[in-house]
């Protein structure tokens, strides 16, 4: 799908379909979403560029994604959908800044898109500027960022909630706490995974930013405000990936505490079998020996040996039990 828009009093508009390119204004932002080849070879016809194919703009080289081709500058980055969600999809996003025109190619659609287009439509009071390309550009990774930045807070906050469950439990079973703390290494798990894609998004938007700055022609001649928000840009871009480190570490921290929870829980169980072990190992040691068949016991004579037998194997579970006990081994 292809949609154009232009540039109308302070406001980003649509332009109508029935609009020929050689009546209607100079479009500033070319949106291809999905496109089919009769659009890809529309907006190539008008601007004289050549839009890379999905498998190009998936391509992880650096040369690939950053690139200057018939005057025009090529940039692909890694945006994220469903970051509402826990498992956050990772999807190639193509700036191309041709002149005062903005073309951008996806293949998904990340809700920031939507979310600067309808503020870039409203126009003064509520809008963004978006009198080019490279306005544009910087508004849409912006949103991009934000949004990313909100999601990075949300993670936060839940990952501070797994923190007070594996240190703050007060579940008393054993065995169900020791699955509870299974199930929370699954969830940090997800979490690091969100993480990582996060992390991959913003060193492309910082790659990106720092690509499009280092950029000298003649046709690009950037205001004082442009160049305050690309440095901005890049400053959030930055604060937003140590951010995303110190949870990441958070995260290996939680994850190795859990697993040391558990280890503790499993030596728990170890040290009941072993202390229940020693506890009927004296009594078991008096039933055998009169359970020996000799001739000559004297004890299996008198009245009261069964009931000394008794007395005896019961005092020596008590006793090791008792010691134990007051050693605080138990």
């Amino acid at each position: 799908m292809l949609r154009t828009y232009w540039h109308h009093a302070d406001r980003l508009a649509a332009v109508p379909s029935d609009v020929t390119p050689e009546t209607a204004p100079a479009p500033v932002w070319h949106d291809l979403l999905n496109p089919v080849p009769e659009e890809n070879r529309s907006v190539e016809h008008q601007l004289g560029i050549s839009i890379p194919t999905r498998e190009e703009m998936e391509d992880i080289e650096l040369s690939a994604r950053l690139y200057q081709e018939s005057g025009a500058e090529f940039m692909t980055m890694t945006a994220l959908t469903g970051l509402d969600g826990d498992e956050p999809v990772k999807t190639p996003v193509t700036f191309i800044l041709k002149g005062s025109s903005l073309v951008t190619v996806r293949y998904a659609e990340p809700k920031p898109f939507d979310v600067f287009l309808l503020r870039a439509q409203r126009g003064i009071g509520g809008g963004v500027p978006c009198a080019n390309g490279e306005m544009l550009m910087t508004g849409l990774i912006e949103a991009l960022i934000d949004r990313m930045a909100d999601a990075l807070e949300r993670l936060g906050n839940e990952i501070d909630g797994v923190s007070r469950e594996v240190f703050r439990s007060k579940v008393s079973n054993v065995t169900k706490k020791t699955r509870d703390l299974q199930s929370l290494i699954e969830q940090l798990g997800q979490k690091a995974d969100f993480l990582t894609a996060i992390r991959e998004s913003l060193v492309s938007i910082s790659r990106l930013v720092a690509y499009h700055s280092a950029l000298e022609s003649p046709q690009r001649r950037p205001t004082k405000e442009l160049r305050q928000r690309v440095k901005l840009l890049q400053r959030d871009a930055a604060s937003l990936g140590d951010h995303a480190t110190f949870l990441s570490g958070k995260i290996n921290f939680l994850l190795d505490a859990t697993l040391g929870l558990i280890n503790l829980e499993q030596n728990q169980i170890i040290k009941i079998f072993s202390v229940a072990a020693v506890v009927f190992l004296p009594p078991t040691l008096v039933a055998s020996i009169y359970g020996m068949n000799f001739d000559f016991m004297p004890e299996l004579k008198w009245y009261f040996g069964y009931p000394l037998a008794i007395v005896l194997m019961m005092l020596s579970a008590v006793m090791p039990y008792l010691y134990f006990k007051r050693r605080g081994w138990l």
